[in-house]
């Protein structure tokens, strides 16, 4: 059982089993489904006493998912409150920046501090470390979805420029299987992903571990389920200056890890690149 890690993942959950459980448990759920705010702040016997059960029932009904307790169940609501305080915050300051005409300024330093927090944090070792894999595993599997799709694609699309058996993991609707097939112990698998941590990236970043890859996660922060599975993490600044979060870290990383991938790969790389220039030709991509 995987124990919830956000309200999201709690929700879910519950809404699963609601209709397996017994009574008293669904006055429980109700109270957290309708009501997280109030529960986030509500002791153990005030939560008991608005369901009509025993304290003991609440601590159960936490334990039922795999939480250590009634606080870890309170913890979750608590994180919901702060993600919508944030989100009420960025609209806040969207608002106030579209009314000035400051926000390209702001967007311009903003982005400039994301990249530079990004990449001073990355360690000599863990920078070769993921040169090597990426340069050298047989195949490499790139895979990010939602807000981290177009990361995934254009890092996908910049390391099949420099070197061969690279495979952008992108599942149609239930094909998730079929994508994950051709993994091979060995190979190396790029995973993408931000806070609301999207589950297929994470079950297919678990099934390459599972079955030997190296994995290599960008994702947001330390407490990412994804750094918890990673032989290499690269945490990522994506904060956006108002509403939107931001990619353009995400970006130039991917941009200076195929780039360092090339310059490792030397004439290896340089081979890829031609060969790639005479099919762009052959086949007429470009008019000019």
């Amino acid at each position: 059982m995987t124990v919830p890690g956000s309200y999201d993942e709690l929700r879910r959950a519950i809404q699963q089993r609601l209709d397996s459980m017994a009574p008293g448990q669904k006055r429980i759920a109700e109270q957290i489904l309708t009501d997280p705010e109030g529960t986030a702040f509500r002791s153990v016997a005030e939560t008991a006493a608005k369901a009509e059960v025993h304290q003991s029932s609440v601590v159960r009904f936490a334990a039922l998912f795999g939480l250590s307790g009634y606080p870890a169940l309170t913890a979750l609501c608590q994180q919901q409150l702060t993600r919508e305080a944030q989100l009420i915050s960025r609209f806040g300051r969207a608002e106030k920046l579209s009314q000035s005409e400051d926000l390209l300024a702001a967007t311009v330093e903003h982005e400039e501090q994301n990249i530079r927090r990004t990449l001073s944090r990355i360690t000599p070792a863990d920078w070769e470390r993921t040169l090597e894999l990426l340069g050298d595993s047989e195949h490499v599997h790139v895979m990010g979805l939602r807000k981290c799709l177009s990361v995934a694609e254009l890092m996908a699309y910049l390391l099949r420029l420099v070197r061969p058996g690279v495979h952008l993991v992108s599942p149609v609707t239930g094909a998730l299987v079929d994508e994950l097939r051709d993994l091979r112990a060995g190979d190396a698998f790029v995973a993408i992903s931000i806070n609301r941590y999207t589950a297929e990236t994470v079950r297919a970043f678990e099934e390459a571990k599972k079955r030997g890859l190296h994995t290599i996660a960008l994702t947001d922060s330390s407490a990412s389920p994804l750094a918890r599975i990673a032989e290499v993490t690269h945490l990522v600044d994506c904060e956006g200056v108002a509403i939107l979060r931001s990619v353009t870290a995400f970006i130039a990383l991917a941009q200076a890890l195929a780039t360092g991938v090339a310059v490792r790969n030397g004439t290896r790389s340089r081979s890829e690149l031609l060969q790639d220039e005479r099919l762009l030709g052959d086949f007429g991509v470009y008019s000019g």
